[in-house]
C-alpha cells in the first residue's frame, strides 16, 4: 500500500470516529489490545449497518472490512468502499472460486500489515441476539497465523439500521445520540486450540463483551 493510501485512510478513519461521536453517546473500551503495528483479524458480532462505521472509528489504526459483494457494488457507495480498502466477498454458489478469491485478498491484506475485520455471523443479526459463527475463520487462519482480536458491540439493536421492528433501512430513524459500547477483548493465537474449539471460544469471547457492553449500557 502506498504512503498516500494509508493517509487518506487514517485521515477517513479520524472522521469517522468524530461522526460516530456525533450519532451516538459511544462509549470504547480494550483499544490497547489493537495491535500498533502488524496484521491482525477482528472479528464481531453484527447489529446494523452502522457497524463497520463505529468499528472504524474506534479503532486507532485504519480496519479493511470483509462484506457481501452485492453491497460492495451499490452504485452510490463502491468507490467509498474500494476507497477505505473493503474486501468483497460472494458466495460461491452465485460464483465459483469466488471464496478463493476473496481468502487471497485478506491473505495479501494481513501480509501487507493491515488489520482486517471480519463479522462471523455472515449477516445482520435479525432478533438482536449473537448467531452462530459459520465457517471462514478457520481458513483465513490457516493461510496467516495473525492475533485474533474479539470484540463485543451493544446498543445498535433498535436503531433503523439494524432489523428491529422491520428490515433495516426501511424504517424512519427514532433515536438519536443512543448510547453505544463497544469492547475489544485480548487477542487470541489460533495455535492456542484447534479450528472448531477456536471459532466457538472466540463466539464465546465475543459474547461476554456484548454482555458487558449491554451491562454497561443499562447501568447509565
Amino acid at each position: 500500500m502506498t504512503w498516500p493510501v494509508k493517509l487518506v485512510r487514517h485521515v477517513l478513519r479520524s472522521f469517522i470516529y468524530v461522526a460516530m461521536r456525533l450519532c451516538y453517546r459511544l462509549s470504547i473500551h480494550g483499544r490497547y489490545h489493537l495491535p500498533k503495528t502488524g496484521a491482525a483479524l477482528v472479528v464481531c458480532n453484527h447489529v446494523s449497518f452502522m457497524d463497520a462505521l463505529v468499528l472504524g472509528g474506534a479503532s486507532p489504526r485504519p480496519l479493511r472490512f470483509v462484506m457481501d459483494q452485492p453491497i460492495f457494488e451499490s452504485r452510490w457507495l463502491k468507490w467509498w468502499f474500494q476507497l477505505v480498502g473493503a474486501i468483497p466477498i460472494e458466495s460461491e454458489r452465485h460464483s465459483p472460486g469466488a471464496l478463493r478469491r476473496a481468502l487471497d485478498d485478506v491473505s495479501d491484506a494481513l501480509r501487507q500489515g493491515d488489520i482486517v475485520m471480519v463479522f462471523p455471523e455472515g449477516r445482520l443479526t435479525p432478533d438482536g441476539e449473537i448467531h452462530t459463527f459459520r465457517r471462514g475463520l478457520e481458513a483465513i487462519l490457516a493461510r496467516d497465523n495473525v492475533p485474533v482480536i474479539p470484540a463485543g458491540l451493544a446498543g445498535l439493536w433498535g436503531s433503523w439500521t439494524s432489523h428491529y421492528g422491520g428490515k433495516a433501512l426501511k424504517k424512519w430513524p427514532v433515536r438519536f445520540r443512543a448510547p453505544v459500547c463497544l469492547h475489544f477483548g485480548p487477542p487470541i493465537m489460533a495455535q492456542e486450540a484447534g479450528e472448531m474449539v477456536l471459532r466457538h471460544f472466540l463466539e464465546a469471547r465475543v459474547r461476554a463483551l456484548k454482555a458487558a457492553g449491554d451491562n454497561e449500557i443499562a447501568h447509565r
